[in-house]
């Protein structure tokens, strides 16, 4: 009897968990800035891949396993083109970094059920959770590096948490997360900061603008109001010239 191949079944990879991208404005916003810094921080490496709130599926064929990480870097894999969803076993590599913004709803998942697919099945190298709101986790900031098949706190430089992944160092700023390289000695700007920065800029560019415009006309009535002496003084000395003539 002929055997007749069987098609492989397309599965059909859902974009959407039907849950809110953050629970709040406040959370929403630092997972935005957190990984459009990172976007920033990487723009001209085309082998970093970041993204955020975008299902990873991690089993082949099965829609249920997946999650959604906040933030998460991979290096090694093309940033272009992008993606609606990550699927694990035809990207080849998990991510190298994850990031969670804990919230009521989430701070359960996020220190149960996600850590243990991360440190287990997935493998992250590094995970971090950050508590804007500080009511849930203590300190409001942590984070673990795998060793071992463990995960170890990661210990505080200076107050930051360093991330050997990211060479970058994570810090509570209130409620933000914000991101420092310790090798420039500086913090990375969020793209509103960078905007407001821009704004900054332009309205000193005007202003000094201003101020050129303003000196070049004083200085172009200065000369004007000078000329007009001269020829005051000039019409005075031939008209006393004049005089002097007439009287000799």
């Amino acid at each position: 009897m002929a055997i007749i191949p069987q098609t492989p079944k397309v599965v059909d990879y859902p974009t959407s968990d039907g849950k809110p991208m953050g629970e709040t404005d406040l959370h929403r916003q630092d997972m935005v800035d957190v990984i459009e810094t990172l976007e920033d921080h990487y723009a001209e490496q085309n082998d970093v891949y970041v993204t955020g709130n975008l299902l990873l599926y991690y089993v082949e064929g099965d829609r249920r396993r997946h999650l959604s990480p906040d933030a998460f870097v991979v290096h090694g894999v093309p940033k272009l083109p992008p993606r609606d969803y990550y699927l694990l076993w035809e990207e080849g590599r998990p991510p190298d970094v994850v990031i969670e913004i804990t919230s009521k709803t989430t701070r359960r998942e996020d220190q149960g059920k996600k850590l243990v697919i991360y440190r287990d099945i997935l493998k992250v190298p590094e995970y971090f959770q950050f508590d804007p709101t500080q009511d849930y986790l203590r300190p409001a900031l942590q984070g673990f590096r795998l060793s071992e098949g463990l995960y170890v706190p990661i210990t505080p430089i200076d107050g930051r948490l360093p991330s050997e992944v990211l060479g970058l160092h994570l810090e509570r700023d209130g409620r933000e997360l914000r991101l420092f390289n310790p090798a420039l000695g500086i913090r990375l700007l969020t793209r509103r900061e960078q905007r407001d920065a821009e704004r900054t800029r332009a309205d000193e560019a005007s202003r000094r603008a201003e101020q050129e415009r303003t000196r070049a006309e004083e200085e172009a009535r200065g000369r004007l109001l000078a000329e007009a002496e001269v020829a005051r003084l000039r019409a005075q000395i031939e008209e006393l010239r004049r005089k002097t003539g007439e009287s000799g």
